[in-house]
């Protein structure tokens, strides 16, 4: 993980609003971590094409959630992982 890690930034999902707003974050190498704390059933878009959305929290601030979208093969490969799953 040290790794992985090295000369990138953690950014906490509950940090993400505010960081967004003070901070570009398009120049600097960035990573976070969440788990899924809801999952909404998969929605056909007006394209037919099936997607998810997932909730994602950091479990520091239950009142901040970020939501994913999954489009694509990225929906086939993960739309089944659990809620609870980091």
């Amino acid at each position: 993980m040290d790794r992985k890690m090295a000369n990138r930034k953690l950014i906490r999902l509950s940090q993400l609003k505010n960081k967004l707003a003070t901070e570009n974050l398009e120049e600097i190498d960035w990573v976070t971590f969440g788990v899924i704390v809801k999952k909404v059933t998969p929605q056909s878009a007006n394209n037919g094409r099936t997607f998810s959305i997932w909730r994602l929290n950091d479990l520091r601030d239950l009142s901040e959630c970020v939501s994913l979208f999954l489009f694509g093969e990225v929906h086939k490969e993960h739309w089944k992982t659990d809620q609870g799953t980091v």
